[in-house]
């Protein structure tokens, strides 16, 4: 009937339009509903630069080979195990056609940007950042004849007999029905829910600052729940990290990251340390800091270095605090003086004679005698000025989501697949991430999945 579609893709992110690619790549008739206003297009894809994928040999963008076998160890190593490892293997294993895909849908490439930590062997870099991926991505879409409808909230799924018939769309004008053969949710998570944050963690949740989208509010995760999906993952888990306090509430991107923590030490309101700042490479720990700040009084921490290392990160947004004394420099970030300078005095003991600094490895300058440990990278901080950082919770996506199967489609709570709902992206992210978090591997996931769930949903249309 008119106004029919073979497939419908909810949501406009990277999975979203990996979804819209492959389902109008297999000649099928697919309209994408975002969401947001055209110029907030996207998601969180507007904050990411790079995508990890496994290759056997170095290029013009790969320092050096990364196997399969050494991803999912890494994978297995900050995460704990994904909760179905079936579809980890297949996320790492298709990531090395990751590349090529994207390049024949318009990507261009180009070297791992100056003061990245760890990534260039790992991840792929693709050139202007997350906007121009989108804005790649939507051009080529529109070339191939994907129809996109901005302003578009889906506030449910028409689902019959286990079968999706159509959305229902709340637009200017009231309430519309759309309908489709299939359909693809890629539509995030719910982390700019405030109040869904609150039912697992309080009124901590209130001093979390959400790296992206506002318009990730779970609303598509919500409806899933009530027709019966089977969730997946920590409720209370999410990929997390160290974020300027001064940042904005919303959508301040991946500039509010703040990439100090293994150059100095890490203290909380008490002036406490409280973790291991150098416990391994940072593009594998650094997504476990907004979940141990969120645990710590206030929910705020300060991150302290000195003039030895101030220029060895990527530049801050906001200027560090700065003082010419520890003494000086803690009334400036609300800490008890006595305190602060026996934290950093205790700590310059234990890290005593450690005068290099090796970021590219595990350089074994640990503290010695100190609880907790900095078990790398533990200069002294005795150079002034100093300076501090303060950190809050930065929340870049919740991990409890949807289960899906080999083929992506939705799993119910009885462990049936519906016929014809598929997911991909942040929303069924907690199949394979569950704690902690693998820099690039988000795009890794929604990547593989939106790809699988386009495909699928264009052979489910044509059944």
């Amino acid at each position: 009937m008119p106004g029919e579609y073979d497939v419908i893709v909810v949501g406009g992110g990277n999975a979203a339009l990996c979804a819209a690619l492959a389902a109008r790549g297999a000649g099928r008739s697919v309209l994408v509903l975002e969401r947001s206003p055209e110029h907030a297009r996207g998601g969180n894809t507007r904050h990411t630069r790079n995508i990890r994928c496994s290759h056997a040999a170095a290029d013009r963008f790969f320092s050096g080979p990364y196997s399969e076998e050494e991803h999912l160890q890494d994978l297995i190593g900050v995460t704990g195990g994904p909760q179905k490892i079936d579809l980890a293997k297949l996320a790492i294993r298709e990531s090395s056609t990751l590349p090529e895909w994207m390049s024949a849908h318009g990507v261009h490439w180009q070297q791992p940007l100056a003061g990245t930590l760890h990534l260039g062997r790992t991840n792929r870099w693709f050139l202007g950042g997350g906007k121009a991926l989108l804005n790649t991505y939507y051009q080529t879409a529109a070339r191939m004849g994907v129809a996109v409808r901005y302003n578009a909230l889906v506030e449910d799924l028409l689902i019959e007999n286990g079968r999706f018939d159509a959305v229902q769309l709340r637009n200017g004008n009231g309430g519309e029905l759309v309908r489709a053969r299939a359909v693809v949710i890629a539509a995030g998570g719910y982390e700019a829910n405030i109040e869904w944050l609150k039912r697992h963690w309080g009124d901590a949740a209130d001093n979390f600052i959400i790296r992206g989208s506002p318009y990730n509010d779970g609303t598509l995760l919500a409806v899933l729940m009530k027709h019966g999906a089977k969730t997946i993952g920590d409720p209370k888990g999410f990929h997390a990290i160290g974020v300027d306090a001064r940042a904005p509430k919303f959508d301040g991107g991946i500039v509010t990251r703040l990439d100090a923590t293994p150059f100095g030490i890490v203290v909380n309101r008490d002036a406490r340390r409280f973790y291991d700042e150098g416990e391994d490479i940072w593009p594998k720990r650094y997504a476990i800091w907004g979940t141990l700040i969120a645990g710590q009084p206030g929910q705020i921490a300060f991150c302290i270095v000195d003039s030895k290392t101030i220029d060895r990160f990527l530049p801050p947004m906001f200027k560090p605090y700065r003082a010419e004394t520890l003494q000086t420099l803690a009334p400036q970030l609300g800490l008890d003086v006595t305190n602060f300078v026996n934290t950093v005095t205790e700590y310059n003991r234990a890290a005593a004679g450690n005068t290099e600094l090796r970021m590219d490895r595990l350089d074994g300058n640990s503290t010695r005698g100190l609880t907790p440990p900095k078990s790398n990278w533990a200069l002294p901080i005795d150079r002034p000025p100093f300076y501090g950082l303060p950190l809050r919770p930065g929340i870049t996506f919740t991990y409890m989501g949807v289960e899906v199967d080999e083929r992506a489609r939705v799993v119910d709570r009885n462990g049936n697949a519906f016929p014809n709902v598929f997911a991909a992206g942040e929303i069924m992210s907690g199949n394979i991430l569950t704690k902690g978090y693998l820099g690039g591997f988000g795009l890794t996931i929604g990547s593989v999945f939106g790809r699988l769930a386009g495909r699928e949903a264009a052979a489910n249309a044509g059944a």
